[in-house]
């Protein structure tokens, strides 16, 4: 396996993606900002790393050079994901990113679409715990249907401490939508200035029935209308788990087991429904963080072996087999999935 540039490799993510890519054989080029962590980094894992800043494209081209692929986890994506998709395309290799910013990635989408196209590029944003797992789930909780009315995407997470980079990213959004919230319903996004409402979602077992804040609205408004036929999107977050993320004196994720992953446990459940009809997937793990780790780097893994179905900007349940992918995942994540 070819060497992947990690650009955020020192930060909460990236190094759970560092460590994903060196267990499947693959070795991590070390990037960010931040010289000194990179230091830190570099003594302490014995890879190499290249400092880069998204100001300075040859810092970033530096990055890339000779790497097969391009992994970015350095939010908020606002900044870092235009400049670093911009060195991708000039070194000709894929890039992926874990942007949980619904701006960020629609930025992504509308402006290297054509692009991309153009040069068989693969661009794939929010390849991660919200935009890329959403999206697989309902491509495969939709089977051989072709469009649905509605997509239900409830997010069960026992808690939720954000890290550093989750809270910045969520400032960047918040600013960029002048303090308003957003969902997707009549096939676009619609600002609003009105509250979320509040209802019990149906989780399956075990976790039962939940409080959770609806129109919670994540990436998956972005990534599953971007090749799926459905008019209506829309994501749900557990109370508890909304509220730990709104406080702020939750404190960041702490290592609970040998992996350093934390206690955090999530369930998500996908509902479909189409003239009546209901399909549904589940997905089932622990620390939404670390496990973005294996969907992103089997999703270079896919990229690089060619199996893949489209190129351009695309996301996760276009790009791949759905099913197929999820599966891959059974180590990290238990799955219902439809037969």
């Amino acid at each position: 396996m070819g060497p992947v540039t990690v650009f955020g490799a020192y930060g909460h993510t990236g190094r759970f993606v560092v460590a994903q890519l060196q267990e499947r054989g693959f070795v991590p080029i070390l990037s960010g900002r931040d010289a000194d962590k990179l230091k830190a980094l570099e003594s302490e894992s014995g890879l190499e790393a290249r400092p880069a800043s998204v100001d300075d494209p040859a810092s970033l081209d530096r990055a890339l050079a000779g790497a097969a692929a391009v992994i970015n986890c350095a939010g908020p994506f606002a900044t870092t994901a235009a400049p670093a998709i911009e060195a991708a395309l000039r070194a000709g290799i894929p890039y992926v990113d874990v942007a949980a910013e619904i701006e960020a990635n629609v930025d992504t989408f509308t402006h290297f679409a054509e692009r991309a196209r153009a040069a068989g590029a693969v661009i794939v944003p929010a390849m991660a715990f919200y935009g890329g797992l959403g999206d697989l789930l309902t491509t495969a909780a939709m089977g051989d249907w072709t469009a649905a009315d509605e997509a239900h995407i409830a997010y069960g997470l026992s808690s939720w401490h954000p890290t550093a980079g989750t809270r910045i990213a969520g400032a960047v959004s918040r600013q960029r939508r002048d303090g308003r919230r957003v969902r997707y319903t009549n096939g676009r996004l619609e600002y609003r200035h009105d509250g979320p409402p509040t209802l019990e979602w149906p989780f399956p077992d075990p976790m039962g029935p939940r409080a959770v804040i609806g129109e919670f609205t994540m990436a998956d408004v972005v990534t599953v209308p971007s090749h799926l036929s459905i008019p209506e999107v829309t994501t749900y977050m557990t109370a508890e788990a909304a509220r730990d993320l709104s406080a702020s004196d939750t404190p960041e994720p702490a290592p609970a087991d040998e992996l350093g992953r934390s206690d955090q446990t999530f369930l998500v459940d996908v509902v479909v429904r189409s003239d009546g009809s209901e399909r549904r997937a589940v997905a089932r793990g622990r620390d939404i963080y670390a496990v973005t780790a294996p969907l992103v780097v089997e999703a270079v893994d896919r990229i690089l072996t060619g199996r893949t179905r489209t190129v351009g900007v695309t996301s996760a349940g276009k790009i791949f087999d759905a099913p197929d992918f999820l599966r891959a995942l059974s180590p990290h994540i238990s799955l219902d999935l439809p037969s």
